[in-house]
């Protein structure tokens, strides 16, 4: 099932506008609506599986951030950040008329949600995090660094299989759902070569010159207690802790923990126990 795709002009602060690509499933008029944000250097089509799924019940949009997928690439790599994507976020619901989401986000997805519980407490009616937690370890942010500016390839294979090395820990089950990933995921450049669907200028993130540390986003946390909200952890992941998934389920009211045994960083969010997981979790507090 394709998604319709939109293109919306959101601003930024060089006075400029940034094309953002926009997915969407379902009913436009179903108010019960579901908004999902992609990891670092993913797109907004990780969530197809999801959607083809969701999208009888449910209006599910979902985003190529700025930098990724087919949205543009920011002319300046210094709004690669959290503030602005939030700020982003914001205002392409804004533009779609939507005030209150169920909202799923992957891995930097995720922080975005938490940060967007704190900006607007009003927004969100559930929260599903995938794989990200309130203390992330400097550890899995190093392997990630070791890849994310490497994104141009001599072939598509190579682009293939340099996709499917850093994926294969996403819990693929099926070699459809892994040319459904390739499709959205490599671009063919106008000299021939090809790349992974984001900017590398994304990379400036993880300086060679900084030192990369731990990540403390405990201080969140407070407002997204008031949020349903659903953690979806892979048991092997090396950017969600167990003890810290486990500290987030003691300390939040209304708390949905799922683990996955033998996946990592991050769950795909593609087999009927994410899907139904999710499903049911959302049906419980539209």
């Amino acid at each position: 099932m394709q998604p319709h795709t939109t293109f919306l002009d959101i601003p930024t602060p060089t006075g400029k506008t940034s094309k953002i690509a926009v997915y969407e499933w379902g009913d436009v008029a179903n108010a019960e609506t579901i908004f999902c944000v992609h990891g670092l250097t993913r797109n907004g089509r990780d969530f197809d599986i999801l959607a083809e799924n969701l999208s009888a019940n449910y209006r599910l949009i979902a985003v190529d951030m700025a930098g990724r997928g087919k949205s543009e690439w920011q002319a300046d790599p210094a709004l690669y950040n959290y503030p602005q994507y939030v700020m982003d976020v914001a205002n392409i619901l804004a533009q779609l008329g939507l005030q209150r989401i169920h909202f799923i986000g992957t891995s930097m997805g995720g922080i975005i949600g938490m940060l967007l519980v704190n900006a607007f407490p009003n927004l969100l009616k559930t929260l599903t995090i995938n794989d990200i937690g309130c203390f992330v370890p400097a550890a899995g942010l190093k392997r990630i660094s070791q890849y994310v500016g490497a994104s141009e390839f001599a072939s598509r294979l190579e682009a293939e299989n340099a996709l499917r090395l850093r994926c294969e820990t996403y819990g693929i089950s099926s070699e459809e759902h892994w040319q459904n990933l390739f499709e959205s995921s490599i671009q063919q450049t106008p000299e021939g070569k090809f790349r992974l669907a984001y900017d590398p200028a994304i990379s400036k993130n993880f300086s060679a010159d900084a030192e990369i540390k731990d990540i403390d986003l405990w201080q969140l946390w407070e407002a997204v207690k008031k949020v349903p909200t659903l953690l979806i952890h892979g048991k092997i992941s090396d950017i969600l802790p167990a003890d810290v998934a486990q500290k987030m389920q003691a300390t939040h009211p209304n708390f949905t923990l799922l683990e996955i045994p033998k996946v990592g960083h991050a769950p795909a969010l593609a087999d009927n126990v994410q899907i139904s997981t999710i499903r049911n979790f959302i049906s419980r507090h539209k």
